[in-house]
């Protein structure tokens, strides 16, 4: 099995009057994290899916009487896809305010749904967790530093889901189902979404254009719609954990762009399951954009792990001069470009540079990666 970097930190949470409430992508391996967690303690637990009707049925408006019988004698509940219940912030405050000696460990694969319904009843009464998909980190935790670094391309090429991961020669296949039928299914939950079909041609319309700055107008051009459901759309799509976005980084020098934005994927498979291309790196066009996906990626999920606060953009001028990369962590600020091949020429701006004397410029290649996303050597 692999060890999530999350398990050790959420271990040291239990029991502490909270509960723990765990978001991310469906098919990341948020239950069996938990599993992890709970046949780690000495304690009888009970699982709950709130995708079964009776389920959701049990808790929502419940009271803390009902609870307990339900409960019985277990000291651990797991709630999982606890967005699906109407209320779960009030049935989760009844637990941390009534039943004391309980801890409930809750996971939902939709922030829209599930923060919505728990930040104002569990002000003060919660920790948070992102799981991301596995990690180059956890990777290199589970099998070594040489190894990961040999499997790159693979990860490029198919991502990190689990399932992909520990299933070798079947990646295709899982991946396309994944993209068709987890991915949509909490979008197409939702009242918003009133074109499935629209979402799907702007998903592929996004993969096409990683790590490229994105216009919502023009896209908007491309797929039959407007700006405004684009927008709505993409941060839809960020709620539900398939895509992020990156804005322009600008401190009022002149001829910074200041309102542009890209979006990357969360996962490489899903990006190339979505266009349909799993052809080897040196069949494909677009390594350039899928590296850059692929090492931003890793980059949040290892601040995100760290519990680091640095702030994620990318940097360009109206005259084309740009950067792939500004991470401003306090008065700290670093500048980094993403090239596959260590051999490609890599001159940073001079603009950016006399503006920004004090930034820490770095190219980042397979060769250096580890060393930026997080593992020291």
């Amino acid at each position: 099995m692999i060890k999530r970097i999350l398990q050790t930190v959420i271990l040291q949470r239990l029991f502490k009057g909270k509960v723990i409430i765990i978001f991310g992508p469906r098919q990341s391996g948020k239950s069996t994290l938990t599993e992890a967690l709970l046949n780690a303690q000495d304690k009888e637990w009970l699982y709950m899916n709130g995708d079964e009707a009776d389920v959701r049925e049990l808790l929502t408006n419940t009271t803390s009487a009902k609870l307990s019988a339900i409960i019985g004698n277990k000291e651990l509940v797991f709630i999982d896809e606890a967005q699906r219940i109407v209320n779960i912030g009030l049935t989760l405050k009844l637990f941390t305010d009534q039943l004391k000696d309980v801890q409930v460990i809750a996971t939902g694969s939709s922030a829209f749904e599930l923060s919505s319904h728990v930040n104002e009843p569990l002000t003060g009464r919660k920790y948070e967790f992102m799981l991301y998909p596995l990690s180059f980190s956890e990777m290199v935790q589970h099998h070594g530093l040489l190894q990961e670094k040999r499997l790159i391309e693979q990860r490029m090429i198919y991502g990190y889901y689990p399932e992909i991961v520990t299933k070798r020669g079947e990646e295709s296949e899982l991946l396309k189902l994944l993209a068709n039928s987890y991915l949509y299914k909490d979008l197409l939950m939702l009242d918003q979404v009133k074109k499935p079909l629209l979402l799907e041609k702007l998903l592929k319309a996004l993969a096409l254009q990683v790590g490229g700055e994105i216009k919502y107008e023009e896209l908007g051009q491309t797929i039959g719609s407007d700006s405004k459901t684009v927008d709505k759309y993409i941060d839809l799509l960020e709620k539900t954990f398939v895509v992020f976005r990156l804005p322009a980084y600008n401190r009022n020098v002149r001829n910074e762009i200041k309102k542009g934005k890209k979006v990357y994927f969360y996962d490489c498979g899903i990006r190339n399951a979505i266009i349909n291309n799993f052809k080897p790196l040196i069949s494909r066009t677009d390594v350039g954009a899928l590296w850059e996906n692929f090492v931003i990626a890793e980059r949040m999920k290892m601040l995100r792990y760290e519990n680091r606060d640095a702030a994620l953009y990318f940097w360009r001028t109206t005259q084309q001069q740009e950067i792939d990369l500004i991470e401003e962590a306090g008065d700290k600020l670093g500048a980094f470009e993403f090239k596959w091949s260590k051999s490609q020429k890599v001159r940073f701006p001079q603009t950016f540079t006399d503006n920004y004397p004090t930034a820490e410029t770095k190219v980042i290649s397979p060769e250096n990666v580890e060393e930026f996303i997080g593992i020291q050597g």
